[in-house]
Parts: C-alpha cells; structure tokens; sequence
C-alpha cells in the first residue's frame, strides 16, 4: 500500500457539484489500494470575496486578522469534502493546517514553513481514515498564530506534507490537464509536456507560470518529492515534475531543449535616477528594499555619464509592493543620494526556459528576431543558463508569447490546451 497526497484547486472544488466529483476521484484512490491524504483550497473565488470584504470593513487589515479570516475559506472547504466522502461509504476526518502539524514563521499573510509535524494525520491513516487537510495554513511556532502561506500555499502545504509523510507521490489537481509549453488562455496551441526537471520547472514558476508555484517546486526538489501535475475535470495523464525522466511505454521521456515560454504581468519597474556611481550605492538601494521585505526580479544598470558620475538602476518587483518599495526609498533618500523616482506598472515580462539551450548556439538570436519580427520593443534583459527573459510593454505581452511559441516549433497540431475552470491555475 502506497501513500498519496492529493492537492485540489478552488476551481476544482467551486461548488457542491464539484466537491462531489472530487470526492469520487478520492474514493477511488483509495479503492485503488493507497492511503490517501488530501490537500484542499477554498471554494472558487472565495478567498478573493473575504479580501474584498476585509477591505472594505478596515483599508489596512491587520495580518493576523486577516489570516483568522482568509483561513475560514479552506476550512469550509474540507469539512465539505470530508462530508462528501463520508457519503459515498468511506470513513475521512478533516484538519486545519494547525492541527496537521504545519508550523511556519511568524510572518503573516505570506508565512514560510518551518516544520511538518504531522502526527495526526498518521493517526487518521492508521485508522483508515482519509485525511483531509486545509492548504494555504499553518501556526506559528512562535506565538502559536494561525498563519497563511500566500498566493499558492496549498500547492507548498501538500508538498510539505508529503515529505513528512514520506509520499510516493504528490498530486496536484487543478483545471488544466498539466504543464503546457506556454498559457493556454494566450497560446491556445500550446502544447502539454510530459515531463519536465525541477530546474526548468522552477524558471517557469519564478518567470509567471501559474500551473504550480515557485515555493511549491523548491521545496519538491529539496526532498525529492515527484509532483503529478493532473486536471481534476479529466481522467488524462498529466505532467511529472522530477529529478529523473519518467518511463512512458518502453522508454524514457526525454528532456526537451526549450520547455515553454513564460509570461508575467503583475510586475512593475522602479528606476532610480541619478545615483551616484561609487561602491556601495546599489548595495543601500537594496538593502532598503530588503529591509521593507520585498522580494526583487530583474535588475539592470546603466552606464554612467562620464560628465556627471551618476547612473540610473532599474528593477522589477510585485506591483502589489510597489508603493511599499517607493515610500522606502523616498524615506531613505538622503541615504542614498538620488535625484528622482519614475515608476512603471505597464510592464510585462517574457522568458525562454530550457536546459537545453545552455548547448544549442543561436537560440538567443532567434529568441530576439521573433520579437523583433513581432514588433516587440525589449526594455530589460536578464539570462541564466536556461532562461532568457525580457520586458516590454504589458499590451505586447499575448503576441510576444505567441511569436516566441511558433519560433521555437512549439505548437501543436491541435488545439489541446483545454482550461476547464477558466483561470488555468
């Protein structure tokens, strides 16, 4: 007998319909043999509602509130599930994050985990119970808080939990049928992959790939936990995440030389004009940030004026932080010493994954001349081994993708990228 965790997605689970095909799809996991541990979002849009709802009772929710209150949507959730099981015969017991033993940081709204103590879920098991965990929560080791994980925490939950429970493997069941080779909301050509390595599957996630999120595959490929990317709308095979290829008939899927092509359009670009060119100015520019705990992406330096000494820094962030990050700097300008801010929330980013290209000469030549034969103007570029990425404007994004996609031979001979719930997360 095998252990599996599930992970399903608020669109998996957006109404009554929908927790009762989940709680099929479970059951029958467990029919198969497995004990069975399940991981649960909140319904549909639901933790969007209670955001809204938070604002418009206080403009500046206080975090631990707001995670006593964003907690409630999972919470709702699984109790339905268990219920729904319970239903078609099968004996399930529910837990919030705090009683499965996810102990995090301290942090609220965006809370790391720290530790998986997942006793009794153990308990549940032994007793042929199937478990049903609230994703996106835990409890502060700290204080004894209830915290959440932010954007995508489910996805970490399930995986954390199935290292602790020493899985086979984790599920991730969402609403398309796996990784594809771009968005199929932009690409509807885009094609699905059938296996893809830690590494490139982390530059997707790090570059704006929704499909799993970058703490999610970190913490996968630190204790080697195989991620199956699967729609929970569908019975077909999805996309494995691993270190080793994955055996399909009488051979190994092979790594393919680009993986997919990556877009992001929730970024914005700060520059810092006229900063003085001496060392340890951009180290004060970034630990300002640092210290405001905003995370960065991009960075580019200009050249500085001969006649003038000073240069301008530009980088990219959240566009959630970014008047987090002005107000910063402005706070800490005599510090710094720069003459002016200029902000730019009208950016989009686009990236090339693939270990392969690392030894294939001319992929970033055709990288730029499909941009450039879509008339698309780049305005930061940044490189690693296996990612190319660009900025241009957020209206050029859809058409940069899709040139990129047919440069690279990546369309399909079908149109097979069905987003079954709408969102393709």
């Amino acid at each position: 007998m095998g252990l599996v965790v599930q992970k399903y997605g608020g669109s998996s689970v957006a109404d009554a319909e929908g927790i009762k095909r989940v709680a099929k799809r479970i059951v029958e996991a467990k029919r198969n043999g497995n004990d069975v541990v399940v991981v649960v979002s909140a319904m549909g849009d639901t933790t969007d509602e209670l955001i809204d709802l938070a604002e418009q009772v206080s403009p500046m929710p206080a975090g631990r509130e707001l995670d006593m209150l964003l907690t409630a949507g999972e919470r709702i959730s699984m109790a339905l599930l268990a219920m729904a099981i319970k239903n078609l015969g099968h004996k399930a017991q529910s837990f919030t994050g705090s009683q499965a033993g996810v102990i995090t940081d301290s942090v609220h709204n965006k809370a790391r985990i720290i530790d998986v103590t997942p006793g009794r879920i153990r308990t549940a098991l032994d007793e042929g119970n199937i478990a049903i965990v609230a994703g996106f929560q835990g409890v502060s080791q700290e204080g004894k808080n209830i915290t959440t994980l932010g954007r995508g925490g489910s996805d970490t939950t399930a995986v954390a939990l199935a290292a602790a429970l020493d899985a086979e493997v984790c599920e991730i069941y969402t609403d398309v049928d796996g990784v594809f080779t771009a968005d199929p909301r932009v690409v509807t050509k885009a094609r699905k992959i059938d296996w893809i390595s830690f590494e490139d599957m982390l530059e997707l996630a790090a570059s704006g790939s929704k499909v799993l999120l970058h703490r999610c595959v970190e913490y996968a490929r630190r204790y080697n936990i195989p991620i199956h990317v699967r729609s929970s709308f569908s019975g077909l095979r999805g996309t494995w995440v691993s270190s080793e290829p994955i055996q399909q008939g009488d051979k190994k899927v092979e790594q393919a030389i680009i993986s997919g092509v990556a877009h992001d359009t929730s970024e914005a670009k700060i520059t810092v004009v006229g900063v003085p060119d001496k060392p340890g100015e951009a180290a004060s520019i970034f630990r300002t940030i640092a210290d405001a705990e905003i995370n960065i992406d991009m960075v580019v330096q200009n050249v500085s004026a001969a006649s003038t000494g000073l240069t301008d820094i530009s980088f990219t962030l959240p566009k959630a932080e970014g008047r987090k990050a002005i107000d910063a700097l402005k706070k800490n300008r005599s510090g710094i010493g720069f003459d002016s801010l200029r902000y730019d929330d009208q950016i989009g980013k686009i990236s090339l994954i693939g270990a392969g290209m690392k030894t294939n000469p001319g992929v970033t030549a055709d990288f730029f001349t499909a941009l450039s034969d879509a008339g698309v103007n780049i305005e930061l570029i940044s490189t690693s081994e296996i990612r190319i990425s660009v900025v241009t404007r957020k209206d050029d994004v859809p058409e940069a993708v899709r040139a990129v996609h047919t440069a690279f031979g990546l369309d399909s001979d079908s149109d097979e990228a069905v987003v079954y719930g709408g969102t393709g997360r």
